[in-house]
Order: C-alpha cells, then structure tokens, then sequence
C-alpha cells in the first residue's frame, strides 16, 4: 500500500503520524466492507429472469447512496465468461436458470478501492466447481506474509485445483491494489508460474482464484464485446456525438474505468452514445475492456478477496 503524504512527515511527530496511518488503514478496510456489502446484495438478486441491468444498477447505487464512488462497473460475467461483462445501456438481457454467474464488484473512497467477486450458480450442477474457488483462496490466504514468494501462491491455488479435479485459468489472476490503481504489481498468478517476486508488509493485495473444468484449456481470450471504458487521451473527434460524449467523460470519468451506460443521462438516442464511443476507440481516445471468455467455452468461477500483508500472515479487508 501507498502511503500519504511525505510532506507530513517532515511537519509532523511520529505519534501524530502513527494516527495518520491508522486512519489510512481504517479507510482502506471500510471501503473493502461496503465492497463485500454491496457484493453480496448482488448476490442475493440474481435469480432466474431478473434483468442484469437492475442488478447492476441497484448495486452499484448502494455504494453512492452510502457516500462511497464505484470503483468500476459491476461485472456479470456468464458461463464461459470469465470477466469484465456489464450490461449496456437499456440491455434487456435476464439470468437463465442455467447461469453460471461471476459477480465482481468495488467501491472507492478518496484514491482507496475495493475489489471482491464470487460465483452464484443458478443450475445447481457447478457447486463443485464454485467450491474448489472457495477453497483454493482459503488456502492461499492461509499462506500470505511478507517474504511469501507470489508463485508460492499460485502453487497453492493450482495445487487445490489439481487434487479436486479441475484446472486454473492461466492467463487470469490477482494483483497489487494501490491508491487509485486497482491493478498494481505484482501479478499473482493462480499457478506457479516461476516468479519470484515477494509479497511486502503493509501491501494490499486481490488474490482470485479463476477455475474451469480439467477438459478445458485454461485461457481466456478477448471478444468483441465491451461495455468498459476508460480514457486514454483528449484528441479532438470529427462527429458532433463523439465530441458529446467526450465532454461527458472529461467532466464525470476522467480517471477511472466507466460504463457505457453512465453516460447516457443527456444523451438523445442509443445511437448517439454508441457511435459516440466507437469514434473515440478509432481515433484512440478510449480504451476499452472487453469482455474475456475461455478459449474452449468452459464453465469459468471465480472467487476474490482483497486483503492486507502483514509480517507473518494476513488481514482479510472484504468481509462484513
């Protein structure tokens, strides 16, 4: 974790400092509650038939109505999916009976964020599967201290994978989490992947155990669908709707990852928003997060947790 700010260090006695550190720490756990909080309110709505935007957009509004920001849109990611699907704008789209449904979700407060997921499945037929998520995470948090190598970690994750039967997404894994940098070093893989990067006291960390079934190949690859954006640059487009939705996206996003959808509000037509968007990708002005999906469409779950490196263990920061 980043500390603030190293001018009080020079104005300030090292109890004064303490306090302030303390004070750092208190806001980092509070913001990783509301994120679990809100997690679970997912959770508890995603039934046969409910529309994915409802869910989305009731989520995320628990956040905002408790005084937090949303640290990124609220992925739903289904079946094969394993990330960064978020419904679009107006999207109609429901929960099948037969869905398997990874839920990751975060809030933030003043630059800390908080990142947590898991897996509901609605055909009964994967619990195994969303249990060994489960377990491989326990298992690894089990073993986090500062000096703890990260392909430790990744061992241990794809060691209860392998003894339960299934398989870890390769290429997808968890990460460092810094003052308003979600993805931070170091990449902790969900298998020994030979890296030897060390853990530090006073980090926070994601770990996400990804699984899928033992016959599936255990990569995801992007698609062409994206609902996740970001801006990359302020370069002047040629359409009136993209100049539009720039405008929007400087005044209301201009550093966090975003929803098409948020930026509907003064919009005149779907169109609008949506060539707005494409012209701004073209020229190079967003960046997009498009939705990942294994490679061989096997089933993929996921749990996460974030949480803090101490000397000889492990705090757990997205718990009720």
């Amino acid at each position: 974790m980043l500390w603030l700010i190293v001018l009080k260090v020079i104005v300030m006695d090292k109890s004064n400092l303490d306090n302030t550190i303390e004070e750092d720490e208190n806001l980092a756990e509070e913001v990783c509650k509301i994120s679990y909080e809100a997690l679970l309110k997912a959770r508890d709505m995603i039934k046969p038939g409910v529309k994915l935007l409802d869910v989305a957009e009731a989520t995320e509004s628990y956040v905002i109505g408790k005084g937090y920001e949303v640290a990124f849109p609220l992925n739903l990611s289904i079946d094969n999916e394993a990330a960064h699907y978020t419904p679009s704008y107006m999207d109609d789209k429901v929960f099948g009976e037969k869905d398997l449904v990874k839920v990751d979700f975060g809030a933030a407060k003043n630059g800390y964020l908080g990142d947590c997921a898991l897996t509901v499945d609605l055909s009964g037929e994967y619990g195994k599967l969303v249990d060994a998520t489960k377990e491989a995470l326990e298992n690894a948090v089990s073993i986090v201290r500062a000096g703890r190598k990260v392909k430790e970690i990744g061992k241990e994750i794809n060691s209860t994978f392998e003894r339960l039967g299934f398989r870890p997404i390769e290429n997808l894994g968890g990460h460092g989490v810094n003052l308003h940098e979600l993805h931070a070093e170091p990449f902790i893989p969900n298998y020994d992947n030979g890296d030897d990067a060390e853990l530090e006291e006073g980090r926070r960390i994601a770990i996400e155990p990804f699984a899928t079934l033992k016959q599936s190949r255990g990569l995801v690859t992007e698609t062409d669908v994206a609902e996740i954006y970001s801006f990359s640059d302020n370069i002047s487009p040629r359409l009136p709707a993209a100049r539009h939705v720039l405008s929007s996206i400087m005044e209301k996003y201009p550093s966090e990852p975003f929803a098409a959808r948020w930026l509907s509000e003064g919009m005149k037509s779907k169109f609008e928003l949506y060539s707005g968007i494409r012209e701004l990708e073209k020229i190079g002005a967003l960046d997009s997060y498009p939705v990942l999906a294994e490679v061989s469409r096997g089933m993929v779950a996921q749990t996460e947790f974030e949480l803090l490196v101490e000397k000889d263990s492990c705090k757990v920061l997205t718990k009720i």
